[in-house]
């Protein structure tokens, strides 16, 4: 499963069970709620700053919840996979605005 999918299925597991809206985690974390629903979709690789105010929003620890495995696994993700895609993700979005 790709990283950003499984990041936003945990998120969404840990915020519906701290029984709080996508609206007041934005708010929690100074996100607009628009990209925790993006987050959530697995849309978007968060970056560090983003997986720290949200570990911070939800109260967890980021190597514990936010980056585990599936619900009841005890697998985590290769933290290093995830620093990498979200460089590959800023760097993409630099070149698009260089280009335009």
């Amino acid at each position: 499963m790709e990283v950003a999918t499984r990041f936003g299925e945990n998120l969404r597991r840990l915020r519906e069970g701290a029984g709080i809206s996508q609206e007041e985690l934005g708010l929690r974390c100074s996100l607009h709620r628009t990209e925790i629903g993006l987050l959530e979709r697995g849309a978007r690789v968060p970056r560090i700053d983003t997986l720290i105010k949200i570990a911070s929003g939800l109260s967890v620890r980021i190597d514990c919840k936010l980056l585990a495995g599936r619900a009841g696994q005890t697998e985590t993700v290769d933290a290093v996979k995830l620093v990498h895609e979200a460089r590959d993700e800023l760097e993409e979005r630099a070149r698009r605005y260089e280009d335009s």
